[in-house]
This record gives C-alpha cells, structure tokens and sequence, in this order.
C-alpha cells in the first residue's frame, strides 16, 4: 500500500509539472502582453509582461518552499536566501510551531513541509490591461520524528498587475486545516513567526518602516498591530519600497508585526502566537491571506495605503 501511495504521488507530481510546462509554452504575443508560469531548475517563475517577478523554489530545499526572488517593476530583487548569519531564513516565507514542532528554524529535529503538487495555476489577460499568473501548491507538514502529517496545507500565489505597471504586487494565501483522522492542532511560535520577509545585504541598514497607523520606526512598529506595514531602504544603492498587506478576514486581524533593523532589518506579520497560541480545528481550516507590493523609491504611505485598498478589492489578489 505505501508503495502504491508513492507511486500516485509520484504520478501527480509528474502531471503537474508537464501542466506548467505546457503553460509556460503558450505564452505567446507582444512582450508587453506576456504572463505565465513556467519551470526552472527546481522553481516556478512567474512572468508579467514579459518578465520574471518571481521565483519560487520547491524543489531541493532544506525544508520549507519559498518566494526565493522577488522583483520591482524595475527588475530590483529585494530578497536575500540563507544568509550565514541565520541559514534558516529564506526569503519570502511561511512557517509557525505546530503541536510543538518548530517548522521556523532548521536545527533540533525541525518540521518539514513536504511539497505534493501543484493543481491549479493562472495565465490570463484581464480587463484594462490587467493580467494575473500564478498557482496552487499542495504541502503536508510533516512531524520529524514519526514521518507523520501535523498539518494540510493549500498555499496560493498569485501576481497580478498592469503591462505598465508601476508596482508589483503579489498574494500568499495560505488555508491550514488538521490531517484526517485529527480533531484539532495548536500553533504556536515566537514573535516573528508568520510571513516572514529577508532583504538584501544593503538594506539592513539605513532604511525605515511606517504603519498604517502612521507609527513609524522599529519601535512604532514592532509588536504593534496594523493593516499593513512597510520598509523603505536602499536595494544595492537603489531605493525601494516593500509592504506587507494583512487581510481584514484573517484570524486576529489586524496582524501583529515583528519589526527589526539591527542586526539585520527583518518584517513578519504574525498571527501573535508568542503571545496566545491557536487551535485549527477539523472542519474548521484558518485561512490566511496576505499581500505584498514593491515599488522603486521611497513611497509615501498615502501611496501605499490606495494599492492597498486595490488589493482588497479584488479580494486580497486572488480574483
């Protein structure tokens, strides 16, 4: 029977990829009119007009898939994977402690979540110019010491904009619900686990965070919920701009943030968990959805609050 479930599985995966490979293949026309998802070496990469404006590695990691590279409208990538100082930080990612298993740092027995398929992705041309690409990933979340499910995971990403678009903007939708069989699960973390977010080397110094409060700094921002936050500093001697939306229908809305610029300047929104842990019961699935924008400059938060208000609208980007 196990051997029958890992040749199904094997199966699925495989369909999968010729899916996105097929999808990749029939981007066609203008450069300007071109979106798609398409493999590469271990990741997806999602174009919009024509370009990569995201990466994102399943294939090979150490124990979680991630946003591994992430664009400007202007080809800045603003994300940094496994610096030496915390190897354990890629990127763009999600992870929190579920029934005690600690799926955020990779040291003691970590949590793995274990890749599965894709089954659902996006390539089209909307009204007004618009276009979206994106998919569906399934993951289990896998308890070290037994092999065992802890967790179901759907995960969505999705970036959407115009051909001349003037930010990029993305979403990570994120639906947990127990394995069968198991009636509830607790997460539970530390401060900054959620969504969390690496830059460059450059911008660890320098740079600034506001809220959608109009609090300002690490100490105005960090541990302070709002709707959205966002950093502006320097990307390898370029300015940009990075925010991170948090959905009114998210449990605990608006988000808890963990902000920091010393060391290393470091965003996570979070669900407070360091604070109160929390049970996804069976038939219950916890649902998140975040968004995230990057601009080249310095934006100011008038700016950043109207594309947040477009996020929403389409509903938190997955329309």
């Amino acid at each position: 029977m196990a051997e029958s479930r890992r040749q199904i599985a094997m199966l699925a995966f495989a369909a999968g990829l010729v899916a996105l490979s097929v999808l990749g293949a029939g981007c066609s026309g203008n450069s300007a009119d071109r979106v798609g998802v398409k493999p590469e070496n271990g990741s997806l990469a999602v174009r919009m007009g024509g370009d990569v404006v995201l990466r994102y590695r399943y294939k090979d990691v150490p124990f979680k898939p991630y946003v591994r590279e992430l664009f400007t409208p202007s080809g800045v990538n603003v994300l940094r994977d496994a610096p030496a100082d915390h190897l354990h930080h890629h990127a763009l990612m999600f992870a929190v402690a579920v029934d005690g298993v600690n799926f955020w740092e990779e040291r003691q027995r970590p949590g793995r979540q274990e890749h599965r398929s894709f089954t659902h992705y996006a390539n089209v041309g909307g009204a007004k110019g618009t276009h979206k690409a994106g998919f569906d990933e399934h993951l289990d979340w896998l308890d070290p010491r037994t092999g065992q499910v802890l967790l179901k995971e759907v995960r969505t990403i999705k970036v959407f904009g115009k051909a001349d678009r003037d930010v990029t903007l993305m979403t990570w939708r994120t639906r947990l619900s127990p394995p069968a069989g198991k009636d509830s699960v607790t997460l539970s973390g530390s401060a900054y686990f959620g969504l969390g977010m690496r830059f460059l080397k450059s911008m660890d110094s320098g740079g600034s965070f506001v809220n959608s409060e109009g609090s300002a700094g690490v100490s105005g921002t960090n541990d302070k919920r709002a709707g959205w936050c966002a950093y502006s500093a320097l990307a390898d001697g370029k300015p940009v701009t990075v925010a991170v939306f948090d959905h009114p229908d998210n449990e605990r809305h608006p988000a808890t943030w963990f902000t920091m610029d010393n060391p290393f300047a470091y965003i996570a929104a979070t669900l407070g968990l360091h604070k109160e842990p929390l049970k996804v019961e069976s038939g219950r699935p916890l649902v998140l959805s975040y968004g995230v924008a990057l601009w080249d400059g310095r934006i100011e938060a008038k700016q950043i609050s109207r594309v947040y208000d477009r996020w929403l609208a389409t509903a938190g980007g997955l329309q």
